[in-house]
């Protein structure tokens, strides 16, 4: 079986101008795969530039050599110069080579990743308090969010913009959200806090000790992982769990992390990071550090969602992931078939390969600014 041609759609769900960018793999045998890539507001188009440089590069291969794609892509097509544009190219492109691979076998990509450590994948709600300004409007809507069956809810109430050094002001306003959500949701809550990368280890280290008292599940991303000794810092001086790696890209960006000891829980995003077996890699270097793996998944509940509950379904030290509610009900659109939680979990697709498919109709309809034509074999080639 050999690819013959790799196609990208750039999708526009209607949010906040964000972009959707799946990727189809298509094969001589009649059996296609599925990708997605992470994008970012002004660097779609250079995704997908990357996606169609790299799709050229592997017309002609067996969708079966994965490990051997990746290990190209740094080697060869990258000349060990990586970026973020290639490695979210990358992972769409690895992801639609395990669906291929999967479809081909018979089985969903866990089974062929070592089977499931599990028969459900824990979610945790996020998308929920976009709206929200005040406590009391946090408070409110994390009342609305657990009633649908959520007992996960992740919130980012630092207000913007995204500076460095936060007026006092703004901390003492996360610690009344936190506390009036805690009040709304009670114990038998986990409430996960994302900073965004957005403070410095001494604010960090303060804030997060005034948050102790409300019993948070984690501490996300309270500083920049361009400095992990920072991270470390923090974590070090401030008695809730932290998280990181959201921007981290690769599986050696995360030695470092092991290494300083500077987390409790990485996140990484399967449509950046590398794609599925990246993954799943860093969880295994993770396993004997005694760290869990909660991956990041800002990307559509169709794609993404699957390979990141696929992946994690084969992780002894996966915890659970993201579940960004605003994209649900476009991505049914799209895609019918897709996972829905249910009472905060959701079972695992049982389908061959990814276990789903995404109608092309559709994806055409709502082209993205940056959709890019199929890529397909040169002459001669």
């Amino acid at each position: 079986m050999k690819i013959t041609a790799v196609q990208c759609f750039a999708v526009d769900p209607g949010f906040r101008g964000r972009t959707w960018l799946f990727v189809k793999v298509l094969t001589d045998t009649g059996l296609h795969g599925w990708g997605e890539a992470y994008t970012l507001r002004g660097r779609d188009g250079a995704i997908v530039a990357q996606i169609e440089e790299l799709g050229a590069s592997v017309i002609g291969r067996n969708p079966f050599d994965i490990k051997q794609f990746v290990q190209s892509v740094y080697d060869d097509f990258a000349q060990r110069r990586s970026s973020f544009d290639l490695y979210c190219a990358q992972s769409a492109i690895e992801h639609a080579m395990w669906d291929i691979a999967g479809k081909a076998c018979g089985q969903p990509v866990y089974n062929l990743l070592g089977g499931a450590c599990r028969d459900r994948i824990r979610v945790y709600a996020n998308g929920w308090s976009d709206h929200c300004k005040t406590p009391d409007e946090y408070a409110q809507a994390a009342r609305a969010v657990t009633a649908r069956g959520f007992d996960a809810i992740k919130l980012s109430p630092l207000p913007g913009p995204w500076r460095t050094f936060v007026p006092q002001a703004h901390e003492e306003h996360v610690v009344a959200v936190v506390r009036a959500v805690r009040e709304a949701v009670g114990p038998g809550v986990d409430i996960l806090l994302d900073m965004l990368r957005r403070l410095p280890p001494g604010a960090a280290r303060r804030l997060g000790r005034a948050l102790e008292p409300f019993g948070l599940y984690w501490y996300e991303e309270p500083c920049s992982s361009d400095n992990l000794d920072a991270v470390a810092e923090v974590r070090q001086g401030v008695g809730i769990p932290v998280v990181t790696g959201e921007a981290l890209y690769g599986k050696s960006a995360f030695v470092p992390v092991l290494e300083k000891r500077a987390a409790d829980i990485l996140n990484p995003d399967v449509c950046n990071v590398g794609g599925i077996l990246e993954l799943k890699e860093i969880a295994a270097m993770a396993e004997p550090h005694f760290v869990a793996v909660s991956p990041h998944n800002f990307n559509s509940t169709t794609v993404a969602l699957n390979a990141t509950v696929c992946a994690g379904a084969a992780m002894p030290n996966f915890t659970l992931t993201e579940y960004y509610l605003p994209f649900a009900d476009f991505a049914q659109h799209i895609c019918p078939g897709q996972l829905r939680p249910v009472d905060g979990y959701i079972a695992l697709p049982t389908a061959p390969g990814l276990g789903i498919d995404l109608d092309e109709d559709l994806l055409r309809r709502h082209a993205g600014r940056s959709s890019g034509a199929p890529v397909l074999p040169s002459p001669g080639r």
